[in-house]
């Protein structure tokens, strides 16, 4: 590194030496170097606060999102609650690295600034306190040797030009005694000339000597000087050194979540959940609600009485079983009845209806809304009056016949007869209307 000190003009730096002229600035400039490097530390550890926001933000989105999906998603069971374990994990993993952003930014970042604050004080005029106390400290030591490097190179410049001098005096005295056009008194000058040339190479040699011995003698005061300063800009960047060393473990602490004890509860919390997966409990409970250990209304012989008024037809009967939990049919052995409103079920089977494989139109049951001949079935009565109640709706339902009524969870309707045999009360709604509706999909208003 070439360098060149502001009272030394002319003095040319020889090698990179931390000793040259003006070479001390490398060690003026890390000063400044470290408030900068403050700066790249402290946006290093936003960036990173950011992107662990941002995985936290998308663990959370996905963990939404799927949820939702397996929840309306044909999966049922055990093996139901093991996959929605991975999106509790998700969530809770998603709370500790929202801890570690804050603490990268409260604690770590916060801690940085506060640190180059401390250790930097900006001047009025542009650049730092302790840079100018470095700079000025290393003038101070370098000056008095630099003043006396500069006569050095003053007294060996002034010293090979006398050398350079005397050479072309005794060319010139040896090249005339050859030359017969010369007359003594030229010869006589030109001999006086390598005379004085002589004499000048001893003088400026050893005015270039004892200018270099005072060089020397001074040396060893220059680098003390010169080890002094640079021994403080070696314990301010110390400090520097670390404290980064200490911020950057302090870093590792709150990145390294293996060692955060509620991180390794979440895991084996997963572990645990998806262990408790069964299959043969599983296929029992589909068995017993979506498959043969259903309960089921089969048809008997109803006996004709006049009292009733209404007695559904067979296809209103085949709509009464869709969505809709059938009563009065006491079960044994390994079947288990419909889960009522309080019971825990799919949410598939919320969101999803079974129809029936058969239909009234395409059969010959005895027990159709229309005989043969065309006349109605006799059970087809009415259902004797009751007196009339207030309910409410615990679940929407959209009437499929024009004599239904359709209506939302939550609606108020007025129960205008009993439930009948298959489960389907007349009620009627606010504005008027009047139809069938499942007994099962209200409950009275106390």
């Amino acid at each position: 590194m070439s360098g060149s000190y502001d009272d030394s003009v002319g003095v040319e730096v020889s090698s990179d030496s931390f000793w040259e002229v003006g070479n001390y600035k490398r060690t003026v400039k890390r000063i400044d170097d470290g408030h900068r490097l403050c700066n790249d530390l402290m946006n290093c550890i936003h960036e990173r606060a950011r992107i662990e926001k941002g995985y936290a933000q998308q663990l959370t989105e996905w963990a939404k999102r799927w949820k939702q999906l397996v929840e309306k998603g044909p999966q049922y069971g055990t093996v139901e609650r093991a996959w929605c374990a991975f999106m509790s994990e998700a969530e809770k993993v998603s709370e500790l690295h929202l801890e570690v952003k804050g603490s990268l930014m409260n604690e770590d970042f916060e801690k940085i600034k506060n640190w180059q604050k401390e250790a930097f004080h900006k001047q009025m005029m542009g650049g730092f306190k302790e840079t100018k106390e470095a700079e000025d400290g290393f003038r101070k030591a370098q000056k008095p040797w630099a003043k006396k490097l500069k006569e050095v190179e003053a007294a060996k410049k002034a010293y090979h030009a006398a050398c350079k001098e005397e050479k072309l005096a005794i060319s010139r005295e040896t090249n005339s005694k050859a030359d017969p056009a010369l007359n003594p008194e030229q010869l006589k000058k030109l001999q006086d000339k390598v005379e004085r040339s002589k004499q000048d190479v001893l003088k400026t040699k050893e005015k270039y000597e004892k200018s270099l011995k005072e060089l020397d003698n001074a040396t060893p005061q220059y680098m003390e000087n010169m080890e002094q300063v640079f021994e403080q800009c070696q314990q301010f960047e110390e400090k520097r050194l670390r404290f980064f060393r200490e911020v950057l473990l302090e870093v590792q602490k709150h990145l390294d979540l293996s060692n955060v004890a509620s991180y390794k509860n979440i895991y084996r919390e997963l572990e645990q959940n998806i262990k408790t997966a069964d299959a043969v409990e599983d296929l029992r409970w589909f068995r017993a609600n979506q498959g043969p250990g259903m309960s089921m209304n089969w048809p008997q012989f109803e006996e004709w009485s006049a009292d009733l008024n209404r007695t559904l037809s067979r296809r209103e009967k085949k709509k009464a079983s869709d969505g809709v939990t059938l009563t009065g049919i006491n079960q044994t052995g390994d079947q288990v009845s419909q889960p009522n409103k309080h019971s825990s079920v799919s949410s598939y089977e919320k969101n999803q209806s079974y129809p029936t494989d058969w239909s009234d139109e395409e059969s010959n049951n005895p027990f159709s809304s229309t005989d043969a001949n065309g006349d109605t079935n006799p059970f087809d009565e009415d259902t004797p009056p009751a007196m009339e109640v207030r309910v409410r709706a615990l679940y929407d339902y959209e009437g499929q016949e024009q004599d239904e009524l359709s209506f939302k969870a939550g609606d108020e309707l007025t129960k205008m007869e009993n439930e009948d045999e298959q489960g389907w009360c007349k009620g009627r709604l606010d504005n008027g209307q009047v139809g069938l509706y499942p007994a099962n999909y209200v409950e009275p208003i106390q």
